[in-house]
């Protein structure tokens, strides 16, 4: 099939690049020069898994949004919806709510409404962006002419490993508003996987999709809860968690049930924060959003409290919200960093895969001892040159023992 693409960011670029994969042809548009420059250019400022090759050998076209309405039988439309950077979670979480904001969304689904009736044509058009449930009706259907076949179809995919995600889902999950387009988009994905098409309601789908991304920040609060009861009572939270992987019809899977960090990334924090937004607007009779991200604040301040048990420079270790990759957004990392400065400690921050290279004050610092925490999972800090008297604070519990240093894996017996 003929697939558009409108959004050729983080999240659109490699799942069009996914879709060519499959054999299908593609287009994108985007209104960033920047966005299409480094597409033109085939070099991404990003680590992503498996972009950087398949964009080297990819055929996709930036085109004008005239042309992409003219080419495409599908259209995906991939534009940020984002939050206000207080609501990401790397700052303590404010007294306030907001909803995310549509603004690019609704501009880009206006245009591309406008240019479908300037050709008079009819057209399948996909929103994958994640709203909360409700702004389909309020904010995007007033804005689009009749001959917007319109459905929402989010996917569930974790930057980093976007195509792989994205060509390997759990199930398809597809909000529909017209019959014709979703008998043409099933078509469609027959060719991508094999996994279940779940058809529902546009408000469904809305749901659906921000209740999955706070599933998993509840599996990780719950995680960390155990690592502290762990750590403070002489347990093993990793034969704890091992354990309850093992119940996977009345409990659930093993991922994302591992004691360390907070969670992070561009979905989960915020859509926690959102729906702690949604939860007040509707006056729901308990808001367990909130209680969710308070709870990742609360564990947050206990790796604050442990570092500052020693007069020693702080030093966090990984600042990227996953292993191997240089993204920081709703990085847990951030969020003790900016925790400690609050209480006027001064604090270092490195991570291979983010900086560029570790300054000379820095690496003059590392000479001397150090209490660290490794914020995220990088396998580069295994083999970390620390100096003899430093502490090492380790939630994930793989640093090896080292001669001279003191290693303090959270959620064992120590």
């Amino acid at each position: 099939m003929k697939i558009g693409f409108i959004g050729m960011g983080k999240l659109g670029l490699p799942c069009a690049l996914a879709i060519e994969s499959k054999g299908h042809d593609v287009v994108g548009y985007d209104s960033s020069n920047t966005v299409t420059d480094y597409i033109r250019n085939k070099h991404i400022p990003y680590k992503e898994e498996g972009v950087s090759d398949a964009l080297e050998k990819s055929k996709i076209r930036i085109v004008t949004l005239g042309e992409l309405v003219e080419f495409s039988d599908i259209i995906f439309v991939g534009v940020q919806t984002p939050h206000n950077e207080k609501f990401e979670g790397v700052t303590e979480l404010p007294d306030d709510r907001v909803d995310f904001d549509y603004t690019f969304l609704k501009k880009a689904t206006s245009d591309l409404s406008n240019e479908i009736k300037k050709q008079n044509v009819e057209k399948i058009v996909i929103v994958i962006s994640t709203v909360l449930p409700g702004t389909i009706e309020k904010e995007i259907k007033p804005l689009l002419h009749n001959n917007v076949k319109l459905c929402y179809n989010p996917f569930f995919i974790a930057m980093g490993t976007t195509m792989h995600d994205y060509l390997n889902p759990e199930f398809i999950l597809f909000g529909v508003d017209d019959l014709v387009a979703v008998e043409k988009t099933e078509e469609f994905y027959k060719t991508i996987t094999t996994a279940p098409f779940f058809k529902t309601s546009i408000k469904n789908a809305e749901l659906i999709k921000v209740a999955y991304n706070t599933f998993i920040g509840m599996k990780i609060v719950f995680a960390n809860v155990l690592m502290e009861i762990s750590h403070k009572m002489g347990a093993d939270v990793d034969e704890v968690t091992k354990a309850l992987t093992l119940a996977n019809e009345r409990l659930i899977s093993g991922k994302y049930l591992t004691g360390g960090m907070g969670d992070g990334g561009g979905c989960h924090p915020r859509d926690n924060i959102a729906l702690s937004w949604l939860s007040r607007k509707l006056d729901l009779s308990f808001d367990w959003f909130e209680s969710l991200m308070l709870a990742r604040e609360r564990q947050t301040e206990w790796l604050a409290d442990l570092m500052t048990n020693y007069n020693l420079p702080k030093v966090i270790l990984g600042t990227s919200f996953k292993p191997e990759s240089n993204l920081e957004t709703g990085s847990p990392s951030l969020l003790l960093k900016n925790i400690l400065e609050k209480r006027g400690e001064k604090v270092v921050k490195y991570d291979p895969y983010v900086d560029s290279d570790i300054d000379m004050g820095t690496k003059e610092l590392f000479k001397e001892p150090c209490v660290f925490l490794i914020g995220t999972k990088h396998p580069d800090f295994v083999n970390f040159d620390f100096a003899d008297g430093s502490i090492v604070i380790d939630p994930w519990r793989y640093i090896p023992d080292k001669e001279g240093v003191t290693i303090i894996r959270l959620g064992q017996k120590n």
